[in-house]
C-alpha cells in the first residue's frame, strides 16, 4: 500500500489522481517540471502494483496572467495558450511523464464553472455582487494553519483581493470581464471563472465528489489548493475532497524560486538538448518530494555519472545471489511504497543490481 506524507492510501478499484496543471503562458521550466515528473512516479508506482491510476491534468487557460502575456504577444488568449501548450506536452513527452487519461482545459468548463457558482449561491455558501460571485472563505485559512496576515499575503499575492469582497477570507468564484478579456455569458452577467473555480469545477466534473490523490506544487497549498476543496466539499457535502496530497518542493536558482520576474528559469528542453532524459529524471529526483530544491549545474553531471552506475548495476547478478530471488527488488518496491522514498530505492538497487536496478529503471522510466 502506498503511503504520502506518512498516511497510507488504500484503493479498493481505481485510483482517481487530479495533478494541477500548467498557465501555459511560458515555456515549462525545472520547477514546473518537478512537480510533475513526481506525480508521474507517484502513478507509476501504483500501476507497478497493479493499481489502476486515472490521471486528470488541467491546463488554467483563463487566467490573467495568460490575457496579459497574450496580449503582449499580439494573440487571442486562446491560440496563445494552444502554442504555449503544445510545448508543454512535447517537454513532457520528452521527459517520459506518462500521458494522462484526461486533461481539461479551463475555457472549455465555463458552464461547469457557472454551475458551481449557481449551486453555491443557493446553498448560502457564496453571495453576488455587482456581477462577482464570492465564495464564503471562513475557516478556509485556519484549516490550512494559517495567520491572518499569512493568509493575507498569500491571497494577494495569487490575485485575490481581499477588499473586494465581504470578508478578506472571501475569494470570486466568478468575475465580471473588462472590454478586451475574455468572457462567457451568464445569469450575473459577462465574466469569466476565478482560478480556485475552475479546478474544483474540473475535478468534480471529471471524478465526482471525492479523489484519492491530489497533486501540485507547494506554493499552490494556499489559497489555490485550500480553496478548490473548501468549494467542492461545500457545494458536495463530501469531505475530505482529497484522501491524500503531493504537494511538491518548489525548483529553486540562485537561491530564490524559479520565476520569470527573477530572472533564473532553468528550461527544461534547454537540458533535454544535452543530456538524456534518464538524468534529467533522476536530477528531478534527487531530494524527497516534499522539500524544497536548488538546482545547481554540477548536480546534473552527478545524476548522469549515478545513471550510468545504475545501467551497470542493472547487467549483473544480485549481489552474489541468485538473480530470481526477487529480495532486492522487493526492497526496491517497499522503498517506493514507503511515501515515494526513491532515494532509499536507488541507493538498493545500486548495491543489490539485477533485476533491482532494472526494477528501478523501469518504474522511475530512467531508461
Amino acid at each position: 500500500m502506498l503511503t504520502i506524507g506518512g498516511r497510507p492510501l488504500p484503493v479498493v478499484g481505481r485510483a482517481r489522481m487530479y495533478v494541477c496543471g500548467i498557465t501555459p503562458y511560458d515555456t515549462t521550466h525545472l520547477g514546473h517540471a518537478r512537480t510533475f515528473v513526481w506525480a508521474d512516479v507517484a502513478v507509476r508506482v501504483l500501476r507497478h502494483v497493479g493499481v489502476p491510476v486515472e490521471v486528470c491534468r488541467n491546463v488554467t487557460d483563463v487566467d490573467d496572467v495568460l490575457t496579459s502575456a497574450a496580449r503582449l504577444a499580439g494573440r487571442p488568449y486562446d491560440s496563445f495558450a494552444a502554442v504555449q501548450q503544445f510545448y508543454f506536452d512535447r517537454d513532457m513527452a520528452a521527459l517520459r511523464v506518462h500521458p494522462v487519461t484526461y486533461e481539461p482545459r479551463a475555457h472549455t468548463y465555463v458552464p461547469q464553472v457557472v454551475a458551481l457558482a449557481r449551486a453555491l449561491l443557493e446553498l448560502g455558501h457564496a453571495y453576488e455582487r455587482d456581477g462577482a460571485v464570492y465564495f464564503r472563505g471562513a475557516g478556509v485559512r485556519e484549516r490550512a494553519g494559517l495567520g491572518p496576515e499569512e493568509a493575507a499575503r498569500l491571497l494577494a499575492e495569487f490575485g485575490d483581493d481581499p477588499a473586494d469582497g465581504d470578508d478578506p477570507a472571501d475569494v470570486a468564484v466568478w468575475r465580471p470581464s473588462a472590454k478586451g478579456e475574455p468572457g462567457w455569458p451568464s445569469e450575473w452577467g459577462d465574466g469569466r471563472p476565478g482560478w480556485h473555480a475552475e479546478c474544483a469545477a474540473m475535478a468534480l466534473t471529471t471524478y465526482g465528489p471525492a479523489l484519492d490523490l491530489h497533486a501540485g506544487g507547494a506554493d499552490l497549498r494556499f489559497p489555490h489548493h485550500a480553496y478548490e476543496a473548501a468549494m467542492a466539499e461545500a457545494v458536495t457535502g463530501v469531505r475530505p475532497f482529497a484522501r491524500s496530497w503531493l504537494h511538491v518542493g518548489g525548483g529553486r536558482g540562485d537561491g530564490a524560486k524559479m520565476a520569470k520576474s527573477a530572472g533564473n528559469l532553468v528550461f527544461t528542453a534547454d537540458l533535454l538538448r544535452h543530456h538524456p532524459a534518464g538524468a534529467v529524471r533522476l536530477l528531478l529526483l534527487g531530494h524527497p518530494w516534499a522539500d524544497d530544491w536548488d538546482y545547481r549545474p554540477g548536480d546534473l553531471e552527478k545524476a548522469e555519472a549515478r545513471l550510468e552506475r545504475l545501467h551497470r548495476a542493472a547487467s549483473r547478478t544480485a549481489a552474489g545471489r541468485p538473480a530470481a530471488s526477487g529480495t532486492g527488488e522487493r526492497a526496491v518496491v517497499r522503498a517506493l511504497l514507503d511515501d515515494l522514498d526513491v532515494a532509499t530505492a536507488l541507493e538498493i538497487a545500486e548495491e543489490e543490481g539485477g533485476q533491482a536496478a532494472r526494477t528501478v529503471i523501469a518504474v522511475l522510466a530512467l531508461g
